[in-house]
């Protein structure tokens, strides 16, 4: 590098008429400077960070078996090293919860895209949002039924929609104008998803015969028997903006196209340079009615408290009192990491400033 300044400085001396001392010095305080720029450069690159979950609810640790929380724990691990290694090669906090998100979407393990719980009539909808804190720009879906990544969805709406959010069939017709296949509702279901559905309709009917306790697929599932769940992520990224997106299938059982708070940008998702980016899972009515993701960022805003306790206040007393439950993860603009649930257990994973890896999945890991 020095033999290149050098290089350039003695193609200047005859117009400088410089002598050899004067020379190299040149040369030493033009790499003194061009390695100031460099440094000036990279202190001006934001601290990146990003967090995902995988819904919150009744997830009993003694109910799980070894192997399956291996699972569990593998695909959020996979997700949130795909996120992070968009952020760390200078990719945008959007296209990181894409990857990670989507990731989630695929796996079956998960209440979104395949793999995401049966409505009452034994078929799927879904639903995702997405929003930058850099702007307050968002985009929203729900009531799909033939995509395959409602997120990607969510995220065409943002960039090339003047509307907020679309729903249903109208929402697919704008999918198929931006280039996305339509998939067969089919792709989206799984046995256990469906016998879950089976289950609850015959306990509302109080039907005698109910599944089998013997079915090994009830049983390997036993450990997790709610009937909503959420994937989720929020990142920030070199240029310190964050993004915060949201995906689903909704509650089990569901009618009349039920929609809960995931596509509803200041409920399930909200993302605010000036504060932080929040996603959350759990009973969507509860989440709607105290817009949970909002009020997070503003009381974090308004009242100057860090990330962590306006997630508390909010997940731990304000929702508790309501008797909604469920969680919420987040970044703030300093790119801090937080979690806070009130349920028995939240799949969840980050990776934090520093690059500390966490997966964890109950209470107390």
């Amino acid at each position: 590098m020095i033999d290149e300044k050098v290089a350039f400085v003695m193609d200047i001396t005859p117009r400088l008429n410089l002598s050899s001392l004067q020379l190299w010095l040149l040369a030493l305080i033009f790499s003194v400077a061009l390695g100031t720029s460099a440094n000036l450069v990279a202190a001006d690159k934001h601290a990146v960070a990003i967090v995902i979950h995988g819904g919150a609810g009744t997830i009993r640790k003694e109910l799980m078996s070894p192997d399956l929380e291996a699972e569990y724990r593998a695909v959020l691990t996979k997700a949130i090293v795909t996120g992070h290694k968009v952020l760390t090669s200078g990719g945008s906090s959007r296209d990181a919860i894409i990857a990670a998100i989507t990731l989630m979407e695929d796996s079956p393990l998960f209440n979104a895209g395949h793999g995401a719980v049966f409505n009452h009539e034994g078929n799927i909808e879904l639903d995702a949002s997405i929003m930058e804190g850099r702007t307050l720009n968002a985009g929203a879906v729900a009531a799909l039924t033939r995509i395959k990544s409602p997120i990607r969805l969510a995220n065409s709406v943002l960039d090339n929609s003047p509307h907020v959010m679309l729903v249903g069939a109208g929402a697919e017709v704008f999918a198929q104008q931006q280039g996305f296949d339509l998939v067969s509702n089919d792709y989206f279901k799984t046995d256990r998803r469906r016998l879950q559905l089976e289950r609850i309709i015959a306990q509302e009917q109080a039907v005698a015969m109910l599944p089998a306790s013997s079915d090994l697929l009830l049983i390997k599932y036993q450990f997790d028997e709610k009937k909503l769940g959420t994937v989720g992520a929020v990142a920030i990224d070199q240029r310190g903006d964050i993004a915060a997106g949201t995906s689903t299938g909704g509650m089990t059982n569901k009618r009349f196209g039920r929609v809960g708070d995931a596509p509803i940008i200041g409920a399930g998702t909200y993302a605010d340079n000036e504060s932080c980016g929040i996603s959350a899972t759990g009973h969507g009515e509860y989440f709607i009615r105290a817009v949970v993701a909002h009020d997070i960022c503003a009381r974090m805003a308004y009242k100057g408290i860090s990330l962590q306790q306006a997630q508390d206040e909010v997940v731990q007393d304000k929702l508790v009192e309501m008797g909604g439950s469920g969680g919420v993860v987040g970044i703030d603009k300093d790119a801090n990491v937080a979690f806070s649930f009130n349920s028995l257990g939240m799949y969840r994973a980050s990776i934090d400033k520093r690059g500390d890896l966490v997966v964890k999945i109950f209470k107390q890991n």
